[in-house]
């Protein structure tokens, strides 16, 4: 319900409604067959994003939206504001447009009415068609418009862009082919879970076995069971009700068989006092014999009270590398450098979204500048759009918002502190640094299941690039939890040195070898740091150094820094003890 700005929302929907009149006159009535001016092009490109605002401006107003949690009250203003004059500058160029075109309504829906009879006209001239074919078709075009004025299910588009998910759709098909699935789709924002369920969708062997009984309902506008209830049931043309849970299980067990889709369920799931409800309905849902049920989900977690058909379709994970240029180049033409691409997509650490918005960006302004921008300005170069789907800081920060997380508080803090280590940490180096966090291995679980972070194949929990450039931006991990590190790597190299050359440093050696990365960043913030961690860390780089010489074939280039600091130190023995590790 909208809690606030009630009135602002409903001026703001009658005004888009005449607007949109306003251009559709415009084009039916347009002398260039339906093409329109460079001017009124331009018009509608305007009034198209000033919709994006208007879209963030409602969603804002929601109780219980987390988009409201990122907008202060006068930005949220603001948004009124910029949103009220973007919509006036429309008014004044569309009123004297469609003056001069035609503003009467009425013979815009008397030319539809016209073109309607002409395709039954032509329908019922059709030799080929027998007269049972006839009343078929018929009887489902008037039954579709008998529904129309009450139903508002429209299918999304089928994704035109798709690589690297033929093992997750092949599955899918596969489940769909045994029976009757419940299927989950889950992984991190902004891994392509909408997408997929987008393609299997419009697959041609779902397409005829559900026919016109297939629904996609996005959840992201309820809050609690009645109000998704009721939204099922505003897409199956149900009449309104105050809850018409019992009227959707009735309508899909007297109907043919139906494929129903519940997109981005997390913002209904996730809160603690709506799951129990929400999961209730589900396994309400399923209990319906000939219905097929999919839900996409952010995390790593099943929602329980559903026996979901099995195996389970694995955690969509980044695409592959020949995916992902696939995905870049579709977008952005094959035009580039490869190594240029190759280095905009480890940056995107192959993540769907993440591709797609810096494809668009090299498409405009070139790989080079992408690059250049990305040192510069990180992940805000392509957070410039008003929802998840158009702005990478957002997407990453509904998934740091997630309800899961709340209850671990220290789970956040393990994040920040991955953030900065890009080979990730096994179990035994999470107990062994002794980090000051309660129930790591906990927090760890946590993680995992909000898809925030995942195990590769060398079980190290590590987290995705995109998510730790956002990260250390806007929550860096606190010097403590730095520190519990740097000490347990300092032991480590230290260790490396004393025993170099016994059987006792060999696992110590592969220990090193695992987190040479995650090594080298906590020694830097080791340097920037006052005493004793300063000291501390010029003799960690030594080591560091001289284990990287012998184990790897090459010095550290942190030896290089050193040189500088050395005058500020009093230590005259650290000295010749670098100058000696320096030949």
């Amino acid at each position: 319900t909208i809690s606030k700005h009630k009135d602002d929302c409903v001026q703001l929907l009658e005004q888009i409604h005449k607007l949109l009149n306003a251009i559709t006159i415009l084009h039916i009535k347009s002398d260039a067959g339906g093409e329109m001016p460079i001017e009124v092009l331009d018009h509608v490109g305007k009034f198209t994003e000033i919709l994006h605002k208007i879209y963030t401006f409602v969603e804002a107003q929601q109780k219980g939206n987390r988009v409201k949690s990122f907008f202060r009250q006068g930005e949220i203003s603001a948004l009124l504001k910029d949103c009220q004059a973007g919509l006036q500058q429309s008014f004044e160029f569309f009123q004297i447009e469609g003056t001069r075109a035609l503003p009467d309504i009425a013979e815009m829906k008397k030319d539809a009415q016209k073109r309607h009879q002409e395709v039954l006209d032509m329908i019922e001239k059709l030799s080929e068609a027998t007269a049972s074919e006839r009343a078929s078709t018929m009887s489902r075009h008037y039954s579709w418009s008998s529904n129309s004025s009450n139903s508002i299910s429209m299918l999304p588009s089928e994704p035109k862009i798709f690589h690297g998910r033929e093992s997750e759709f092949s599955d899918i098909l596969h489940l769909f082919n045994a029976g009757i699935p419940r299927i989950a789709i889950l992984g991190a924002g902004g891994m392509g879970k909408t997408s997929l369920a987008r393609a299997v969708l419009h697959h041609p062997d779902i397409t005829a076995r559900y026919v016109k009984n297939r629904f996609f309902v996005a959840c992201n506008s309820v809050t609690t069971k009645v109000e998704l209830a009721n939204l099922i049931g505003s897409h199956l043309g149900l009449k309104p009700g105050k809850d018409l849970t019992q009227a959707v299980l009735q309508h899909f067990s007297n109907n043919p068989p139906s494929l129903l889709i519940l997109d981005e369920l997390e913002t209904l799931w996730e809160p603690a006092s709506s799951r129990a409800n929400i999961e209730e309905l589900l396994s309400l849902l399923t209990g319906v014999e000939d219905l097929a049920l999919m839900i996409t989900m952010r995390g790593a977690e099943h929602p329980a009270k559903v026996q979901w058909t099995r195996p389970f379709l694995k955690v969509l994970q980044p695409l592959d590398q020949e995916a992902a240029r696939h995905t870049f180049v579709d977008i952005a033409d094959s035009g580039h450098s490869l190594e240029e691409v190759d280095q905009i997509l480890s940056l995107a650490d192959n993540m769907p979204l993440a591709i797609s918005l810096l494809a668009h960006l090299a498409d405009t302004e070139g790989c080079s500048n992408v690059l250049s921008r990305w040192d510069k300005e990180k992940t805000s170069v392509i957070s410039e759009g008003f929802d998840k789907r158009s702005n990478l800081d957002m997407s990453i920060s509904l998934s740091l918002s997630s309800p899961r997380i709340q209850p671990i508080p220290h789970s956040q803090e393990l994040l920040s502190l991955l953030a900065m280590l890009p080979d990730g940490l096994t179990d035994v180096d999470l107990i062994q640094s002794k980090l000051p966090l309660e129930k790591i291995l906990k927090c760890k679980t946590t993680l995992k299941s909000t898809a925030l972070a995942y195990s590769d194949e060398h079980k190290r929990l590590k987290v995705l690039m995109p998510i730790r450039e956002y990260l250390q931006q806007h929550q860096p991990p606190g010097d403590h939890l730095v520190q519990s590190l740097f000490k347990y790597f300092q032991e480590m190299l230290k260790f490396s040195r004393d025993y170099m050359g016994t059987q006792s440093s060999s696992s110590t050696i592969t220990q090193i070898k695992s987190n040479l990365t995650n090594i080298h960043n906590v020694l830097q913030w080791g340097l920037k740091q006052k005493q004793p961690t300063l000291s501390n860390s010029i003799y960690c780089v030594c080591y560091f150094s001289r284990f990287s010489e012998v184990n790897i074939q090459m010095r550290t280039p942190l030896m290089g820094q050193i040189q500088d600091l050395l005058p500020q130190l009093n230590d005259h023995r650290l000295k010749a003890y670098f100058l000696i590790e320096s030949i």
